[in-house]
């Protein structure tokens, strides 16, 4: 949850089981920019946001894997939800200051649960959108192009998970992989 927000030789600072999950959580990354149908994804976005393709498709996926029956109940998503807010509230003087500011309106309005509905998603366009630096369109079109493309970027979510769930296993299995605390 904290990596984006760990730069550099920040990443010292926090205990091992906690660097590693940073850095488990790069290596994700990564491999996600890298896979062939994250790339069929993020075409199907580059011509409403461009270079922010890649950010967008990251919610998307989260969006189906929050619908994945075969990872989530609405029940268990929301439980899994609940868990992880209680486990960054418990270390909340560790966050990033600027991830405590995050986390706070991520937990109010229930980031994790909400990925699940698309008007979830449509919020989620809505804050890219007003943070974004470089990206002037409305949080909208690619609104629009989530949901034109919504078979195929669903498609390309079937193809992309099992892999990364090979991938972490792989990661984690490797020497010095440990579970991250959080």
């Amino acid at each position: 949850m904290i990596a984006d927000f760990v730069k550099g030789k920040q990443l010292l600072q926090y205990p091992p089981d906690v660097q590693q999950g940073v850095r488990l959580h790069r290596a994700i990354d990564a491999y996600t920019d890298h896979h062939p149908a994250t790339a069929r994804a993020k075409n199907c976005l580059k011509p409403a946001v461009g270079a922010y393709s890649a950010v967008y498709t990251d919610i998307i996926y989260d969006h189906f894997l929050a619908n994945d029956p075969e990872h989530f109940t609405a029940q268990s998503l929301e439980t899994f939800a609940g868990g992880i807010y209680e486990t960054l509230a418990a270390h909340h003087d560790q966050l990033p200051p600027v991830f405590q500011q995050v986390f706070s309106y991520m937990r109010q309005h229930n980031w994790l649960l909400h990925y699940r509905e698309r008007n979830g998603i449509a919020s989620s366009f809505n804050g890219i959108t007003r943070r974004a630096k470089y990206q002037q369109v409305p949080a909208t079109v690619p609104f629009k192009a989530f949901e034109d493309h919504y078979d195929t970027l669903k498609d390309c979510y079937a193809q992309f998970f099992p892999d990364l769930l090979r991938y972490v296993k792989s990661y984690l299995e490797a020497p010095g992989g440990a579970e991250p605390s959080f």
